[in-house]
């Protein structure tokens, strides 16, 4: 599911559809909520663009559930898959277990 520019340039996809098929929530729509109500940084820049363009190299910042956490993308995710399978798409720089 990756999109590619106009050019061909890096590959990106949507910040909520990433999200999602991180598992980060159950529905696209609650990630976009999430994103919406200032939980999420990319790249430590503030957003609220559940659109936002997200690249392999990204860094997220996100707070949940009275936790903050730092993720690393490793990955674009081609679809939402199990657990183990969505892990792959980041590395945890957050310093805890999940």
């Amino acid at each position: 599911m990756a999109e590619g520019g106009a050019a061909g340039g890096d590959p990106f996809q949507r910040l909520d559809l990433w999200l999602w098929c991180a598992r980060l929530a159950k529905t696209r729509a609650e990630c976009a909520r999430q994103v919406a109500a200032g939980a999420v940084r990319l790249n430590r820049q503030p957003t609220d663009k559940a659109h936002a363009r997200l690249r392999v190299g990204d860094v997220l910042t996100i707070g949940l559930h009275g936790r903050v956490r730092v993720w690393r993308v490793a990955a674009l995710a081609s679809r939402r898959g199990p657990p183990a399978e969505a892990r792959m798409l980041y590395e945890d720089l957050s310093g805890e277990e999940a």
